[in-house]
Parts: C-alpha cells; structure tokens; sequence
C-alpha cells in the first residue's frame, strides 16, 4: 500500500471550484482541509490539533487480515456520536434483503427507463429497489435500486449501515459530497460509497437517474488477473478518492440511516460532514470506466465476460463472486470464424444489466438507455432473432462497436424481484418475444 497526500488544501469554499483527487485504488491515504490537522506519528494523541476529536470508521473487523483491513481515522469539529435518538422513517419504494415479498419467476425479464418524478424529490426519496438477494444480517448478498432525483439534498443526509453502495449515473452529474470530501460521478463514471460514511447527493444538472448496487457482503475489490499479467483490465492509479473537505455548519440537519433493512431518521443540529483531516483507505472513490483497458480475442471464439470485470466482491467460495461489476465498453471486434455477439447461454450466475447509454450488440431493439433486465440462474437467453440473423451473415472484418456502455451485477444468488419491478408499468410484458422467430435450419437427417 502507499501513501498518497494532498498538495492543496481544501475547505468548504471550494466545492464550486475544480475538484482534486487523490490516486490509487486501497491505498492508505492521507490529506488535510486545513495545516497542521492530520496529526502525526500517532492516531489518536491526548489533544488533537486545532481542538478536533478523533474518531475511526472501521469497513472490516479489527482483525481482518492486513490486505483486507479498512478503517479510517477522521479528525472532526463535533464527534459523529453527538445527535438524539433515531425514529422510522416511510421505506416508500426502498426494500431490502431478503427480498420476499413475490415469488421470483424463472421468466427473463426487461423494463423501460423508470421516469424522472414529476415532484421535487431528492437522491433519498427516489430509490426504488427493483431486486436483491442475500441476507442483510449475514452480510451477503446485494440490492438493486434505482434512483431518479429531481433536487438536491440541501438539509439532509443519508448513510447505509447495510452496505456499501456502487452508484452508476445514466442521467445527469451527482455531486457526492461525503464526509471524507467530495465526489463527482457522470454518466460513463462510477462511484462507490464506503458502508457507514455519511453523505448528501447535489445534482448540478437538475435531474438525475442510475443504478446503486448495495453489496451487503466483503468490500468490492480489483478482481484477480492471473495469466492476464500486472496490467489491464481497471489499473489502480484510475481510482480517485478526495481530499479532506468539511462543512462547518450550525443549522438543523436531518440524517437518514438505512440500518437493518429500513429507514431511520435523526435530527442534528449542526452538519456531520465536518471531518477536516483523515487518513486511512476506508473511503469513497470514483472510477472513469472509459478507462477500462478492454481484452479481448485476436484469434477465434469469444472469451468469457468475466473479462469485462471492473470490480469484484467475493464469497466464501473461491471464484464466486457476492457480486461482480461488469461493463461493456465500445471495443474492437475481430475475432475470426467467429459469431460475435455474446453466444446463447444458460448461466448458473444470475446477471442483471442496465444500459447507459448507445446500443447494446446483442439486442437490435427493445434495450433503451436507463433500461435494465434480469436473466435469472440457468435462464437462456442470449441474441434476439434480428441480432442472431445479422451476425450470422456478416462480413467478418475488423469492426468497432461504438456509441455503447453496458454493465451488469452478476451475483452468484438467485435476484428476487420486488413486487414494485413485477407491476410497474416499465416492465416490457412481451420481452420473450425477441427469441421467437428462429427457424429450423439443421441440414442432418436422424439416425
């Protein structure tokens, strides 16, 4: 692990300005809003400076082997233990684990792009959960929500005791100002918000919609690259944390908890994003996936998607992931002899895809941007008809997939559906169309 500083302190009168980050995926940071905070030599002296209280947020068990520990030591204006009780709050649309409320088909299924709230409605209020699977109080498993968001979160805050949320905007900038300084993610970045760090959601572009994956289980981490080599693949120096920023603010501040599977509320009367120096690798971080050095064939057949994998998160089972984050970029296609589009399949892996933007080559139509669908474990799917016939008759020459950004959660659980996902309006009823049509062409005669 390495040590990476700030070289510009940062207060809250520069959120506006340009933002800076610092790089390197797990590495122990440490950065400072204002000189001389970040104490030295030790982690909690018996007088901080500048009158600040220590406090450390811990993401593993004390004890997690060194590779695997997070924990972060914050050095904040007021401790985060200083605020009244916390009441239930209305889950609206929000669900979590376990997820029975309907019984999960074994039928593909595909939505349109939930729309936009046609009322101010912040990050918070426009969850909706359209799956999940897993167990909350084991700690394994994931939740799949939306969030479609009209306004910014001005007097509120939210934190996930539950998980650790991976936030995918197909619509709009979020401005993630966190605890441990601020974040700005766009369509075609991703951001991920470590369990416990408490945060708001601006939207500088007035409207915003996405995906968040809440991974109940082990920290997402750089997948594995075995004959691949050092390189390739999401390169550590890609990922950007921030540097220390905090908000020194005396007003009345809601603080929205979601802790064992619901909504709790608690009201403060100063902001709780006042950290003004830490250090530590228990921290938010946002990843350019335009980035992503794409493999892929140079010969014949197509590789498995598993090379796509941006971020992993395991199980207690070697090489089955709680969830894996996997993205399909623009590419070059080449491979020769080859029918290029993913293959038809039944995986025992449940994927659940979404469309940020462009064309997703494995549907001709029917896949909008801010769509999503569901290939449960063992369903066949693969092409359509239309994709199946063009692929089948191409000219196999080089050719550039462009104007396209796929991703899918793949889990190695059954995704149970909410009964929201199996009414809504935007679930395509005629998805299992697109696989009719397909004639019989075998030439053979039986035996």
């Amino acid at each position: 692990m390495s040590i990476s500083a700030s070289t510009k302190p940062q207060s809250r009168r520069s959120v506006a300005s340009e933002l800076h980050y610092l790089s390197g995926f797990g590495n122990q940071h440490a950065t400072e809003a204002v000189a001389g905070a970040l104490p030295q030599g030790q982690n909690s002296p018996q007088r901080p400076p500048l009158g600040l209280y220590t406090e450390q947020i811990s993401g593993t068990p004390f004890t997690a082997p060194r590779a695997e520990n997070r924990r972060t030591w914050m050095y904040r204006i007021r401790p985060s233990a200083m605020h009244p009780p916390f009441k239930r709050l209305d889950d609206r649309l929000l669900r979590s684990a376990p997820f029975d409320e309907a019984v999960p088909p074994p039928n593909r299924l595909r939505w349109n792009p939930l729309p936009l709230p046609t009322t101010p409605t912040d990050f918070v209020d426009g969850l909706i959960t359209m799956a999940g699977n897993g167990d909350t109080a084991a700690q394994s498993g994931i939740g799949i929500h939306v969030y479609a968001a009209t306004r910014s979160m001005t007097d509120r805050v939210f934190v996930d005791a539950d998980g650790e949320l991976l936030v995918v905007p197909q619509q709009g900038r979020l401005r993630l100002v966190t605890e441990l300084g601020v974040v700005e993610a766009a369509p075609g970045e991703i951001a991920v918000l470590p369990r416990g760090l408490r945060f708001r959601v601006e939207l500088p572009d007035g409207a915003a919609r996405g995906w968040v994956c809440e991974n109940y289980g082990a920290a997402l981490r750089l997948p594995e690259l075995g004959p691949i080599g050092a390189n390739a693949l999401a390169n550590p120096r890609d990922f950007l944390a921030p540097v220390a920023w905090f908000e020194d603010r005396d007003a009345p501040i809601q603080v929205v908890q979601k802790f064992a599977g619901h909504l709790w509320a608690a009201d403060y009367d100063h902001s709780p994003l006042d950290v003004v120096a830490w250090h530590g690798n228990h921290v938010p971080y946002k990843y350019d996936l335009a980035r992503f050095n794409t493999l892929g064939t140079i010969s014949f057949d197509h590789p498995d998607p598993s090379i796509f994998t941006v971020l992993t998160a395991p199980s207690d089972t070697a090489g089955t992931a709680n969830i894996d984050f996997v993205v399909f970029p623009p590419r070059w296609l080449v491979a020769e002899h080859t029918f290029r589009p993913p293959w038809f399949h039944r995986n025992v892996m449940s994927e659940f895809m979404g469309l940020v933007h462009g064309v997703y080559d494995n549907k001709a139509e029917g896949f909008l941007p801010g769509g999503m669908s569901l290939h449960n474990s063992l369903s066949a799917h693969g092409p359509d008809a239309a994709t199946f016939d063009r692929a089948s008759a191409a000219d196999l020459a080089p050719h550039y997939l462009a104007d396209t950004l796929a991703f899918m959660f793949e889990t190695r659980y059954v995704v149970r559906p909410t009964k929201f996902a199996l009414e809504t309006e935007a679930l395509q009823r005629d998805y299992d169309a697109c696989w009719q049509g397909f004639g019989k062409t075998f030439k053979g005669t039986q035996p």
